[in-house]
């Protein structure tokens, strides 16, 4: 199996050097001559991605440089997106000049060498616009595989008049108040506080991520690490099991109709999820408007506060680009420019990974209806202040996923035993990494 994988990446690998050998970037980067060169020369470059009115940033780019024309494409997103990247790669035609790409697959396109490094781009100039823990995200050593453009910190959003009802007056602030919160919740009107479900990893990985776990470690060649069932992980699974035995959480999967019931109707209290969340909330439980409230997530120590990530995207440049400048401007341009990145947050609801965003009024001042006349992402933003800086990806994260759901996520669907599932999940990603040929720490 692993003869097949080296041998399919040995043939990208020969597409991208030859595509590279038609560069002219030099490793010490293009010359300030070269960039305005490449800049004011009239060329077409090709796009693809999925953020909604990305065409907005675009605009400004192509105002910004006029000879530079911008073919945005979306082909899909999540697993359909990378699939036709990979296709269009391995073809050796037809592959994006740039490309939308999540935090977490970022790390197998480095190991098939398919992203540019920018750091010859002067990528490294634009580092202290961005929370650290984004940049630490598209970074391996001195390379520098993309710019953030979106994430997800993840925080609690709830019911205000359910938990009042059951005595609840004041967010949940640690995971024992959370728990104290689902037992009179449950009493008073039958409701869960949450629905724990099985059949997503990225939410979990967002807990564990919040816990202070690193289950993984790439070292972005052939080396990684599973370490799954370390204490902190434990902490977590052991803290879900005790209120999946009690009935004191739903299972039921997300983004399915019965979960989108439970949010509308008051089945759930309350959402564990990203910053994304508040934005998508409104819109599935739009009649429950004035209802909710948002808050950090509840904390194992609430006298060090840590937060997950869960989503979010990056804009990277392929190495099979012939136009490595120009490609690398782009990515930088749009997740830099003040006016673009101040649109997306406030105009496309996408949570800001620029630190000048995170702090404009433009965008912490607003006040939410939905949420009460809170202001939502004045909470998100100080949440993602707490965002651990150490958090890596596997290089094969489809794969994680999807055993994540045979194992761990089988147990927490059928209220089963999930110590025994998180072990399974340690298992198949180490019996996978292993069968690839990486060397599993």
């Amino acid at each position: 199996m692993r003869q097949n994988t080296a041998m399919k990446l040995g043939a990208i690998a020969a597409v991208t050097a030859v595509a590279l050998a038609g560069c002219s970037a030099a490793e010490d980067g293009p010359s300030t001559s070269d960039f305005d060169t490449a800049m004011s020369t009239p060329t077409e470059i090709t796009m693809w991605a999925w953020a909604p009115g990305i065409e907005a940033q675009v605009a400004l780019f192509e105002e910004a440089y006029p000879e530079i024309d911008v073919v945005l494409e979306n082909v899909g997103q999540g697993g359909e997106h990378y699939t036709k990247v990979r296709t269009a790669l391995e073809a050796g035609t037809g592959a994006p000049d740039v490309a939308q790409f999540e935090y977490q697959y970022i790390p197998s396109f480095v190991l098939t060498e398919n992203l540019l490094d920018l750091a010859p781009y002067g990528a490294g100039d634009v580092e202290d616009q961005f929370t650290p823990w984004t940049w630490a995200q598209v970074t391996n050593g001195d390379a520098i595989y993309a710019i953030p453009q979106d994430a997800g910190p993840m925080g609690n959003l709830y019911r205000e008049d359910i938990l009042s009802s059951a005595g609840i007056t004041e967010a949940p602030v640690t995971w024992e108040d959370y728990t104290a919160a689902a037992e009179a919740v449950k009493a008073d009107s039958g409701s869960y506080i949450s629905s724990f479900s099985g059949n997503d990893a990225g939410s979990f990985l967002g807990l564990l991520w919040a816990a202070g776990a690193t289950p993984f470690t790439y070292d972005g060649d052939q080396t990684v690490s599973v370490s799954l069932t370390d204490p902190e992980s434990q902490k977590v699974v052991d803290y879900w099991q005790d209120l999946i035995d009690r009935d004191l959480v739903a299972v039921d999967p997300s983004f399915t109709d019965g979960w989108y019931q439970g949010l509308a109707n008051g089945a759930y209290a309350g959402w564990l999820t990203a910053a994304w969340g508040p934005a998508f909330l409104q819109g599935t439980a739009a009649d429950t408007s004035g209802l909710w409230r948002a808050a950090p997530l509840p904390q194992f120590d609430a006298a060090d506060p840590i937060a997950g990530n869960w989503g979010g995207s990056t804009l990277g440049a392929l190495s099979s680009t012939e136009h490595p400048i120009v490609a690398a401007e782009l990515a930088k341009f749009i997740n830099t420019d003040s006016a673009a990145t101040l649109a997306f947050a406030t105009e496309q609801s996408l949570f800001p990974t620029r630190t000048e965003v995170l702090t404009a009024s433009e965008f912490v001042d607003q006040e939410s209806e939905f949420y009460g006349g809170q202001r939502v992402n004045e909470i998100f933003a100080e949440i993602s202040t707490t965002v651990d800086t150490d958090f890596q990806w596997l290089p094969f994260q489809d794969q994680v996923a999807s055993s994540f759901v045979d194992t761990l996520g089988k147990e927490i669907s059928e209220r089963g035993d999930l110590s025994a599932g998180l072990a399974a999940w340690q298992d198949a990603i180490v019996t996978y990494a292993t069968d690839q040929g990486f060397t599993v720490e």
